[in-house]
């Protein structure tokens, strides 16, 4: 009952404000969370520091500040989400080669999707359908307040995206006939580092999922890096890269560690617009 109120009283409301309104709330909630709250610094620095050892605390310091900015804007823009049209969200993410995925489906050949959690990462989500010729599945992970987690779903599915429980997974590589493209986050910490795949990423030693590679191989799809960059504030780019189109003639662990480095190249080049408040690096080897 107090997720409702807070919902339709709160979240819903906002979520109906102007972009320019929301940014500004956007930059009230930096202040009380990143120089009052201290919202998870330590985590957030201590990523940053092992990632990144040879930049100064100056440097890590400044990349943190822009961290909890973008992640302030990140949260606004996800509330915006509730109630963004089709119209604003074809302006705010632009995939700027649809026809990379498309040629696939032409050919009626269902591919998987590899991302993470860098930039809005939810937006693109939302868009993902609007721009492509398969039918789009998204793995998730359902929340326990089933409230919530209806919200969310009909949020991110509301222009196209099909939502698929995770313990469904392998369900929705064999269900129908048409064209799909299965969308993964790649970046998660894997909850049995046993079943990871172990590579050097941002300096660290880090297990990495193997879904993705696993599923390639078996169903042999396709496996294509979905880059999300950021034009300027509240505006995103997607530009897609193969991976490969061959899986099974890859070697073990090759499209892991390929789209692991492609990830980790997008992070070098602009670091505070990756998930760092996430504790990455809670298993070792």
């Amino acid at each position: 009952m107090i997720t409702k109120i807070f919902y339709y009283i709160l979240i819903l409301p906002l979520s109906l404000l102007p972009y320019p309104l929301l940014y500004l709330l956007s930059d009230i909630i930096f202040l009380i969370m990143y120089r009052v709250i201290g919202y998870r610094k330590e985590v957030v620095f201590t990523n940053l520091k092992n990632s990144f050892p040879n930049k100064s605390k100056q440097e890590l310091k400044k990349i943190m500040s822009d961290f909890y900015r973008h992640l302030c804007d990140i949260i606004m823009e996800s509330v915006k989400g509730f109630t963004i049209s089709e119209k604003q969200l074809r302006k705010r993410l632009i995939i700027k080669n649809p026809e990379f995925s498309n040629y696939f489906a032409d050919k009626r050949q269902s591919i998987i999707f590899v991302g993470g959690h860098y930039n809005n990462w939810e937006i693109c989500a939302q868009a993902f359908a609007m721009y492509s010729k398969h039918k789009c599945i998204g793995i998730y992970k359902p929340l326990s307040n089933a409230f919530i987690n209806d919200k969310i779903y009909t949020s991110r599915s509301k222009y196209g995206m099909h939502l698929i429980s995770m313990k469904q997974t392998k369900k929705s590589f064999e269900d129908g006939d048409e064209p799909k493209a299965i969308v993964f986050g790649s970046d998660q910490n894997p909850a049995n580092p046993k079943r990871a795949h172990w590579v050097q990423f941002l300096n660290q030693d880090t297990g990495v999922l193997f879904g993705v590679e696993r599923y390639a191989k078996e169903y042999d799809w396709p496996v294509v890096f979905v880059s999300i960059s950021k034009v300027k504030r509240g505006y995103y780019e997607v530009e897609y890269s193969l991976v490969t189109d061959n899986p099974n003639e890859e070697p073990h662990g090759k499209i892991t560690e390929d789209f692991t480095k492609r990830l980790e190249q997008d992070i070098i080049n602009q670091p505070q617009y990756w998930l760092w408040s996430h504790k990455r690096w809670k298993h070792k080897r």
